[in-house]
């Protein structure tokens, strides 16, 4: 894997540059703004830094391949004894800093605990299997630094499992790690790809972007008892308070009186608008109503994943919403709730549009798995996490990076 660094005056001019340098299988990892450096930067000069990666076996590493063999004979003759020296450059001094950043003292903890389990003898096993001749006959034996390698590959596989990523998903990372695997190759590298492989599954997902002409109706889905109206209120306070946005709340659920009066509080708070809205027509009339407004955060009523009618209502008033204005969906999950459990309820919304996921209540659990579980499962990004009751903290973005490191660490979960 490639991993680089371009620099442009905007993210599409950035991105073009790596485009044209490694071609078009590259995937963006991050963007931030960033002040030039020297003299202009003091006048406020700003650029973009996009940083891409580029899988090993792509077409468009391999096209790049083949023209430096062509200008260079040499070159492809060199490439094998060069390319993990290369790789590691890659990965661990082009972008050094980000990942000594996000993984911090990680790579150590990770070989102490191979050492010691190694010490201990509780991976015994594997070279008890070669004594008894599962190898083939006449079939070399690895040597010392292929079996290490498994077996550091093996722990971080057992790690992904205590931290409840499913098996499926534990094996796809470690079978995509052996493809590529070269004798000789030294563990951070083989960490640094393990956490590179992870943030590519994850993705970056879209958040919140503003209509291009009217308000953007935001409407909030999900399950009974996973804080989605608290969670409205942060993201909310966010767009009123820091970005000095206008917003509008408006609340579906007609079944709970505490958590239309919970809404309400907040939008006096935020000096905002509030309003019940009872059928679609008033939902409708609703965004039409604030139509000068920014954002209009849509609360809906809270119900198991199995009520088919009151799904049918959902969809109805999602409709009714998406035919008044622009219109994003986000799914409110508990980290905390089953895997399977998740499962069900991620798929029965699916049925009825397609949505970005909110997971709260990550403060509540040590472990992240169900995170990247159901990110593959059902291919939806996530786009916020909630990590406490405060308003309007404990909420941020969704960060791949932190979240990797945590699925990756075999101590105790860093506080988001």
């Amino acid at each position: 894997m490639i991993i680089k660094k371009f620099v442009g005056k905007t993210e599409e001019e950035a991105t073009e540059t790596a485009r044209k340098e490694l071609g078009n299988g590259l995937v963006v990892m991050n963007v931030k703004t960033t002040k030039k450096k020297g003299f202009s930067g003091v006048f406020g000069g700003k650029q973009v830094e996009v940083t891409v990666a580029l899988e090993e076996d792509s077409d468009s590493l391999q096209a790049v391949r083949r023209e430096a063999a062509r200008i260079d004979p040499d070159a492809a003759k060199l490439e094998e004894g060069v390319r993990v020296a290369q790789n590691a450059v890659n990965v661990m001094s082009e972008s050094s800093q980000n990942i000594e950043k996000k993984l911090d003292s990680l790579q150590t903890m990770l070989v102490t605990r191979f050492q010691q389990e190694e010490a201990k003898g509780e991976r015994a096993d594997d070279e008890t299997a070669v004594q008894e001749g599962e190898a083939k006959e006449g079939e070399t034996a690895p040597d010392d630094g292929s079996r290490e390698q498994e077996k550091f590959i093996r722990l971080l596989y057992n790690t992904m499992m205590e931290n409840e990523v499913d098996e499926k998903y534990a094996n796809q990372i470690v079978d995509d790690v052996e493809k590529n695997r070269k004798p000789n190759l030294p563990f951070d590298y083989i960490l640094a790809n393990v956490y590179q492989k992870m943030i590519l599954k994850f993705g970056k997902a879209e958040g919140i972007t503003p209509a291009a002409k009217g308000p953007k109706t935001l409407l909030f889905m999900g399950p009974t008892g996973i804080g989605k109206t608290t969670t409205i209120a942060k993201i909310a306070s966010h767009f009123s308070v820091e970005q000095k946005k206008k917003v509008a709340l408006l609340t579906a659920d007609t079944y709970r009186i505490a958590a239309a009066e919970q809404l309400r509080t907040y939008a006096n708070i935020l000096e905002a608008p509030f309003r019940v809205i009872y059928s679609e027509d008033e939902a409708k009339a609703a965004v039409s109503d604030f139509r000068d407004f920014d954002y209009i955060f849509v609360d809906t009523a809270g119900h198991s994943h199995q009520n088919g009618e009151l799904l049918e209502k959902m969809k109805l008033l999602l409709e009714a919403v998406q035919e008044a204005g622009e219109c994003q969906t986000f799914l409110v999950l508990s980290a905390t709730t089953k895997y399977r459990d998740l499962q069900r309820i991620a798929a029965s919304y699916k049925e009825i549009t397609d949505y970005q996921m909110i997971f709260t209540k990550l403060d509540e659990t040590s472990s992240l798995g169900n995170l990247m579980n159901l990110r593959l499962c059902v291919e939806a990004p996530i786009a916020y996490v909630t990590f406490g009751q405060n308003v309007p903290d404990d909420i941020e973005l969704f960060n791949p990076q932190k979240t990797v490191k945590s699925l990756l660490s075999t101590g105790r979960r860093e506080s988001l």
